[in-house]
């Protein structure tokens, strides 16, 4: 029996991040873990904070009666409250737990929200590059990612936004900072997405919906990310642990709605209702009894920001060009130019930088082409180690 023609046609395109991410434990089984240069998955390798391990131990032996149960599937009343004030102090709003939704991770709660605001044949805008699974995400639900270039120096451009918008449109993805360029919009800038979107709304009579993808909040070099909820009135933050705490496999985050949004109600019932038949029932609960407790806790982000100058000093090295990350832990840089006649591309500079063991993911895979990602969130030895090989690796290019 085969498998259903829509699949079969994603696997062919599938996400170049995890293939890059499963050769390189092959290239390690091989060659040994110290000498892959293996920069391809956002995977952190900080272990979370001891406050976790501490807690996480704690309810382990206590092992409370009925605390494995079922819980609302929107999550317990308790810790929605919890969040609730750590999305009031971020977001400059006045929330409860009411306009809480927990969720399994960023990307359950990015399905769960096209899931309720998308019909078939509705649109969802991004900015390009962009995180590679969005169109995933958006053609699960029948809707259709409309793709919009950044700037030159990779901010949101409102006049090519406000072209794209229609009455099909359902909402606009932002992502700040941002995977893969380390970009973080302003106040400035978002004030003027809000003002594009709020003049479409009125003329149209369907006002899109702001969705703030916000893994990387917490993990930035000298900037602040400004609030969304207090910047647009039908705005939806989806927010993943996955960084802050450096918890990827556990699977935990929540939903954030505008609480003076227009049918709030229907909105947060159509999100819990959706989690339970897109099949995540609810969030994990030993998780969200931790990060209901830990809202003060986040890693150590000096860590991040060590790594990322000697990646950038390796780079520099090379002469290999660079967006000046202002987050999150990923260098995009521009594919250099190859010596002999011919177009090089970013897929095939990726292919051959896998001569050297240097595995990055080519940004074609991000709607940019001619560019790579490269993730430093690994040991900052293999960083300063990869400085020699890179410099060899364009010198041969």
């Amino acid at each position: 029996m085969p498998i259903a023609q829509t699949i079969k046609n994603a696997l062919a395109s599938s996400s170049m991040i995890r293939r890059m991410f499963e050769e390189g434990l092959q290239l390690k089984k091989i060659h040994g873990d110290e000498n892959v240069f293996d920069f391809s998955l956002g995977n952190p390798d900080i272990d979370p904070p001891q406050a976790f391990h501490d807690l996480f131990v704690k309810l382990a032996n206590e092992d409370e009666k009925g605390s494995h149960c079922y819980m609302p599937n929107a999550g317990y009343p308790h810790v929605r409250e919890a969040l609730a004030k750590k999305v009031s102090r971020e977001q400059n709003v006045k929330t409860d737990g009411s306009r809480v939704v927990m969720a399994c991770g960023a990307a359950g709660g990015l399905n769960t929200v096209i899931k309720t605001i998308c019909n078939p044949g509705d649109e969802m805008i991004v900015s390009r590059p962009y995180f590679m699974e969005y169109r995933a995400y958006t053609a699960n639900h029948g809707a259709k990612l409309i793709e919009v270039d950044a700037l030159d120096d990779f901010d949101l451009d409102i006049d090519a936004i406000s072209a794209a918008l229609n009455e099909k449109t359902a909402a606009i993805i932002i992502n700040s900072p941002n995977n893969p360029t380390g970009k973080i919009y302003s106040k400035e800038k978002l004030a003027c997405l809000s003002s594009a979107l709020t003049q479409h709304g009125k003329k149209t009579g369907r006002f899109p919906y702001l969705i703030s993808d916000e893994p990387y909040r917490e993990i930035t070099y000298g900037y602040d990310v400004p609030p969304v909820l207090s910047c647009y009135l039908h705005s939806i933050v989806v927010y993943s642990y996955s960084k802050s705490l450096s918890l990827p496999g556990e699977r935990i985050g929540y939903i954030a709605v505008n609480p003076e949004i227009p049918a709030a109600d229907d909105l947060v019932n159509g999100l819990i209702y959706s989690t339970r038949i897109l099949g995540y029932v609810n969030a994990p609960a030993l998780m969200q009894r931790i990060v209901g407790s830990l809202t003060e806790e986040k890693t150590d982000v000096s860590i991040y920001a060590r790594r990322r100058g000697a990646f950038i000093e390796a780079l520099n090295g090379a002469g290999i060009e660079y967006a000046d990350p202002q987050g999150a832990f990923y260098l995009f840089c521009k594919v250099p130019e190859g010596k002999g006649s011919g177009i090089r591309d970013d897929k095939e500079f990726i292919e051959y930088l896998k001569k050297y063991l240097i595995l990055g993911v080519p940004g074609s895979g991000f709607g940019k082409p001619m560019w790579v990602r490269f993730a430093y969130c690994v040991d900052e030895k293999i960083i300063k180690n990869s400085a020699s090989v890179f410099i060899a690796a364009v010198n041969n290019w």
